[in-house]
C-alpha cells in the first residue's frame, strides 16, 4: 500500500457534546501509536490532530514526554537517574493531559 492509499488517522479534542466510546478510544489510542512510531521514522500514515488548543496542548507535552522516555531508556537503560527522570515528566505530562481532558491516556 502506497503513502497515498494510507487512510489519515484523526484525533479530534472537539467532542462537546458528543460522547466517548470505545470506539473513538480504540481510534485514539491507534493515532497515539502511529505518531510515536512517526516520530522514530517508523510510519507514514497521516495523522491530525484536531480541537482547542488547551486541548492539544497537553496532547503534544505528553507526545513529547513518551519521546523523551523512549530515547532515554533505548540509550541509558531503564535504570538511570536520566531514565527515571523522564519518566517522572512523562508522568506529570500524562496527569496533566487526563485532568484537562477527562480522557485516560492509553499507554501505560
Amino acid at each position: 500500500m502506497s503513502d497515498k492509499e494510507l487512510s489519515p488517522i484523526v484525533i479530534d479534542f472537539a467532542t462537546e457534546g458528543k460522547e466517548l466510546n470505545e470506539s473513538w478510544l480504540g481510534l485514539f489510542g491507534m493515532g497515539i501509536k502511529e505518531i510515536i512510531r512517526g516520530l522514530f521514522g517508523q510510519s507514514t500514515v497521516p495523522v491530525s490532530v484536531r480541537g482547542s488548543r488547551s486541548d492539544v496542548d497537553p496532547f503534544t507535552t505528553a507526545l513529547r514526554g513518551e519521546k523523551r522516555y523512549i530515547e532515554a531508556a533505548k540509550k541509558y537503560g531503564l535504570d538511570n537517574p536520566r531514565t527515571f527522570k523522564n519518566k517522572a515528566q512523562l508522568d506529570s505530562a500524562i496527569s496533566q493531559f487526563e485532568r484537562h481532558t477527562g480522557i485516560n491516556w492509553p499507554i501505560k
